[in-house]
């Protein structure tokens, strides 16, 4: 979709609110309205122009990626935010204009109540979210890359993984690999964990020595061109007890039911409802998020799990990935991304989930 339909259906979207402005500061938005590829950079988008603003170091590269915009340099000795939108609110004789309330400082709030006297100020939440919701052509290509460049360092780090190895050296080949073979940075911090640590849903690669008999969960994702991979895979290391093996194959099968539960015009709670059908008998361990929105942003709408009323879309992208976490014992996790379909569901990321063992 070209930057211009976006913007078109931006002001749709502005008109039904009685917008004539909207000022957007989340950077995922602001490259994804304008086409920009780095950061410290503000849009304000109206019913009559369209302001790309940013300071001395980045205006240069604005008027070459942002035709769609009149490029304006803000902060000294120009005058704050709030001198530059008061400037364009009176030029243009602006009325309302909207700000992203989940994101505005409140320093730059601030500036603007103290500087803005002929416009109101409207918080919205969502606007351009709403757009971002489902992926157009040029976006799936992007994630399809993201997710192969994802696979195929996962490929490459279960030869490198032996035991006595500590999961920071793994995480940094991880992610070495990864800008290796084509991506642009890595999506967001990589979670390598192993032994009992599994147990931390977030927990951090350190100086632990991976051991026999741990499980090791690897959730890491690839960026590329703005978009992000997101996958999950537990693998062991060496001898498995029945009880680790039992609870693989239980995630196992709770992710590959619940991906079947998937299609447009669902909503993100039924691959949920089977997840706790398959579970239910380690209930007490599973977390309840089991999926959400990825793309240029990590999480994004919609958050799939027990309370979620949103509607899959086709070409949404979203994540599926239970785990059961056992406190003191470890956990496993399994995650893919995917494309929701029509009447189903497209895997993005195709790494094995057999169960994998090190040695």
């Amino acid at each position: 979709m070209l930057i211009a339909d976006r913007i078109q259906k931006l002001l749709e979207e502005m008109k039904k609110q009685n917008l004539d402005g909207l000022f957007i500061m989340r950077e995922a938005n602001v490259r994804y309205m304008s086409g920009f590829t780095d950061s410290d950079s503000y849009l304000l988008i109206t019913n009559k122009e369209n302001f790309f603003i940013t300071d001395g170091r980045f205006t240069e590269q604005a008027e070459k990626q942002c035709k769609d915009y009149k490029v304006i340099k803000w902060g000294k000795p120009v005058g704050t935010m709030g001198d530059t939108i008061n400037n364009i609110v009176r030029d243009l004789k602006l009325k309302r204009i909207g700000f992203e309330k989940d994101k505005l400082t409140y320093s730059f709030y601030e500036d603007f109540t103290n500087k803005i006297k002929e416009a109101s100020l409207i918080p919205v939440q969502g606007l351009v979210e709403k757009l971002r919701y489902v992926k157009d052509e040029e976006e799936i290509k992007n994630a399809r890359e993201a997710c192969r460049i994802t696979d195929v360092a996962f490929s490459k780090i279960v030869d490198f993984i032996k035991p006595g190895m500590k999961e920071s050296d793994i995480a940094l080949e991880l992610e070495y690999y990864m800008r290796k073979v084509g991506a642009t940075g890595i999506g967001f911090e990589t979670i390598l964990v192993s032994g009992k640590k599994t147990s931390l849903l977030h927990g951090k690669p350190n100086n632990k020595v991976v051991e026999n008999g741990d499980f090791i969960i690897l959730d890491y994702g690839a960026l590329y061109n703005g978009y992000i991979a997101d996958m999950t895979r537990t693998i062991g290391v060496g001898n498995l007890d029945e009880k680790q093996i039992e609870i693989y194959n239980l995630v196992k099968k709770a992710q590959e039911e619940a991906l079947e539960t998937i299609k447009s015009g669902v909503t993100g709670k039924k691959p949920d409802d089977k997840i706790r059908e398959i579970i239910k008998d380690y209930e007490e361990y599973y977390y309840p998020g089991i999926g959400h929105g990825v793309g240029r942003e990590l999480h994004e709408q919609p958050f799939l799990g027990k309370y979620c009323n949103s509607v899959l879309e086709e070409n949404c992208i979203i994540t599926v990935e239970p785990g059961l976490y056992i406190p003191g014992w470890g956990g496993v996790r399994i995650e893919d991304s995917i494309i929701v379909k029509k009447d189903g569901y497209e895997r993005l990321t195709h790494s094995s989930k057999e169960l994998i063992i090190v040695k």
